[in-house]
């Protein structure tokens, strides 16, 4: 087909991992992209997060991998270790961007967002923070948004990429409520231990613990606390609690656990997911990444089906003729792979709250095979 040739002006909410990289790809395709985020114009604090394979293939589609790579820690396999603190099994992942580059990638959050913004901003991208979408009026083929500094746009597309809590969602008339799991997941910035050259799942009694290399200097610890009241603790308490929960996991988690300062990098953050059953769009508006699919963290597969979403959807409306077309197809493409993705994810945090490690272990491993096929 010919591809959309009309006005081609996008309003995209969020400049996380999926409204970065879907403005990048609809810039390169000759877009008028502004992006609208809530945040200050500084990199997101953050701690780390795990670019599988898909993820490192969909950067490479927009020239990115190698800079994430650079930024961040290579690696290619995953030890799994039982409750009695023994290796039980090592898998190692296909290297989905050539034999000569890691199957895998750890990335500090604010070092992959600048990685994201600068790529952005090179093509053309108008990033405006401080404002969110307040009302979205559909006007034929054309969206209306008003802005939250009370400033309006008429653009020919509205992406919603502001997270599994997004206002677009609900702005674009769709009804969704992101689920407690009755886990809550605990991360933590310590030095990179010279045997972690990858990731190390450690199981437990009662949780499940891990850590992902960043950088030569750097790793995070996560555990997940299961059977937990959603609630919040004091700053102060974070980094005793999590050195007290750690202290379940024998082994070299004993390391781990010494490195735990007493600084602000500890989090602890609800395990939740969303899924928008049906259409993700209305007329020229669609919602992706978290905003349409959250996944558990446990699958590691967050930042790949974010950056698929942007590379998907710039593909999808460069092939049909209209907007809204573009965007069925581009549902359509994406919907099985993601609702699979999330409900896998629901099911490996039953089967850690069962303490079934070894179930889990493999519902992982089938995520890591889907994901590998292409998008």
């Amino acid at each position: 087909m010919d591809g959309y040739r009309g006005a081609r002006t996008a309003l995209i909410v969020g400049a996380g991992v999926a409204g970065l990289t879907a403005a990048t790809a609809l810039a390169r395709d000759g877009w008028q992209v502004e992006i609208a985020e809530a945040g200050p114009p500084e990199a997101p604090a953050g701690w780390g997060l795990c670019l599988t394979g898909p993820s490192l293939r969909a950067l490479d589609e927009l020239g990115l991998a190698d800079s994430c790579l650079v930024a961040g820690y290579g690696m290619t396999t995953i030890t799994q270790v039982d409750a009695g603190g023994k290796p039980a099994d090592e898998v190692r992942l296909p290297r989905l961007i050539g034999a000569r580059r890691p199957a895998m990638a750890g990335i500090a959050r604010p070092v992959l967002h600048r990685v994201l913004y600068a790529e952005a901003e090179r093509c053309g991208v108008v990033v405006r923070h401080g404002m969110t979408a307040a009302a979205v009026d559909q006007e034929g083929e054309q969206v209306r948004v008003r802005l939250s500094d009370r400033t309006a746009r008429t653009v020919a597309l509205l992406v919603g990429a502001d997270g599994i809590r997004s206002t677009t969602r609900g702005l674009l008339g769709f009804e969704a409520t992101p689920d407690y799991h009755g886990q809550m997941v605990w991360r933590a910035l310590v030095p990179r231990p010279a045997w972690a050259t990858g990731i190390h799942h450690f199981a437990g009694k009662a949780g499940t613990a891990g850590l992902v290399p960043l950088s030569d200097g750097q790793a995070y610890v996560f555990l997940t606390e299961n059977g937990v009241e959603r609630s919040a603790l004091p700053d102060a308490a974070l980094a005793p609690r999590l050195r007290q929960l750690l202290e379940a996991f024998p082994g070299r988690v004993e390391e781990i656990r010494s490195l735990v300062s007493e600084s602000e990098s500890v989090v602890r953050r609800p395990v939740l997911t969303m899924l928008l059953e049906g259409a993700w769009n209305r007329g020229n508006g669609v919602v992706l990444g978290d905003a349409a699919h959250g996944p558990a963290p446990q699958t590691a597969s967050g930042a790949a089906l974010a950056v698929e979403d942007g590379l998907v959807l710039a593909e999808e409306i460069g092939r049909h003729g209209s907007v809204g077309a573009g965007l069925k197809a581009f549902v359509r493409r994406r919907a099985q792979r993601c609702r699979t993705l999330v409900r896998t994810s629901v099911a490996i945090v039953g089967l850690e709250q069962a303490r079934r490690h070894q179930e889990a272990y493999s519902l992982v491993d089938s995520c890591h095979r889907l994901l590998a096929e292409p998008a």
